[in-house]
């Protein structure tokens, strides 16, 4: 038995049909008119996409050799769980997320060597600094706030990070249109095209890092980025002297579906650029596929920051090489409605002079 060629319309999903009087295709809903070949053309396209495909190859990080762990200890936290390394030097501590007291949990164990680090630049008091300079010029920020706040904390941590590098050939549909209107004595016409878009090509990306912690939140790392890798050196032990290094949760597999969205968002906002003079642009279709991807495991520097202010806790971040400062600050909500009703007004009285004016032409 034959099979029967059913094409859909590209505009709006249809099932379109041949027409003899104009021996074309044609859509019976939206009534746009194709020519034959392009739209097999179309079709086939469609066909030869496929799906995305990533599959990285895991090389990150090795084990440690006998004797490297000596002089490394281990914290862990009873209240959120987290668990700190640091060097034999540290006799007590608190957990630089929740602020608790943490129990000495001993000998280093169950996690991998780091491939890299990125040392330390910036000291305490340039991160004491940059939060004096991340309170100037907040209007809307309780004046008590910078007064009355209190630092209750501050740590330097090298937080685990997964390094993802990778090729990617990449196909990508998109619908595009271009509208024209016009005008006569009796109607307004507009007139929409539609065209299908194809883009293909290659793009690589090198260190796409993903953070290896549950514990710090992904919005506030991927603030703290860019980290400038050139000045990464290999991992030695003696770079933790003074600091804390958090000790993974997420492994790099599973931060592979972090770093499959970064690279997705990034190899479409590339290839999106390229597509020009229409009115619009929508994405239709991805093809997208990893080759030679690899992660690396390294141990980035951040300084953390807890604030206490009104009851309420409050935390801070700095990048420990490049100083970028980050953390969301109180609103008051007082000076909020006060801004927000004194805008109002202004935009109204803008309004009552525009229509006046108005009224005064007409």
């Amino acid at each position: 038995m034959a099979d029967l060629q059913e094409y859909k319309c590209p505009c709006c999903g249809g099932a379109i049909e041949f027409n003899s009087t104009l021996q074309k295709l044609k859509c019976p809903f939206c009534d746009t008119e194709f020519e034959m070949d392009a739209l097999k053309s179309f079709d086939e396209d469609i066909k030869d996409e496929g799906s995305d495909d990533y599959t990285w190859q895991s090389q990150a990080g090795e084990e440690w050799q006998e004797g490297e762990t000596n002089g490394i200890n281990s914290y862990s936290c009873k209240s959120c769980g987290g668990e700190i390394i640091t060097d034999a030097t540290t006799a007590a501590t608190s957990c630089p997320y929740c602020g608790n007291p943490v129990v000495l949990k001993g000998q280093l164990s169950g996690v991998l060597k780091p491939d890299f680090v990125i040392p330390f630049k910036l000291n305490k008091e340039a991160a004491v600094e940059k939060m004096k300079n991340h309170l100037k010029g907040k209007k809307l920020l309780p004046k008590s706030f910078s007064s009355e706040q209190h630092i209750e904390e501050i740590k330097g941590i090298y937080v685990p990070y997964w390094l993802f590098d990778t090729d990617v050939d990449a196909k990508l549909r998109y619908k595009a249109t271009k509208v024209t209107r016009w005008d006569d004595s009796k109607f307004n016409y507009k007139r929409t095209d539609y065209f299908s878009v194809l883009r293909s090509g290659k793009i690589a990306f090198e260190k796409v890092p993903v953070d290896g912690s549950s514990k710090m939140d992904d919005t506030l790392m991927e603030s703290l980025e860019p980290f400038k890798f050139k000045e990464a050196t290999s991992f030695n032990a003696a770079y933790l002297a003074g600091y804390m290094a958090d000790k993974y949760d997420v492994t790099d597999v599973q931060s592979q579906e972090r770093a499959n969205e970064r690279v997705k968002v990034a190899t479409i906002n590339a290839f999106t650029r390229t597509v020009e003079g229409y009115d619009s642009v929508d994405i239709e279709g991805t093809s997208l596929k990893l080759k030679n991807a690899t992660a690396k495991y390294a141990l980035y520097p951040v300084w953390i920051l807890n604030t206490n202010w009104n009851g309420q806790k409050f935390v801070f971040a700095m990048n420990g090489q490049t100083g970028k400062f980050v953390g969301n600050l109180p609103c008051d909500k007082g000076l909020f409605w006060k801004y927000f009703f004194r805008t109002f007004a202004i935009d109204s009285v803008l309004a009552l002079a525009a229509q006046f004016v108005l009224h005064l032409v007409m």
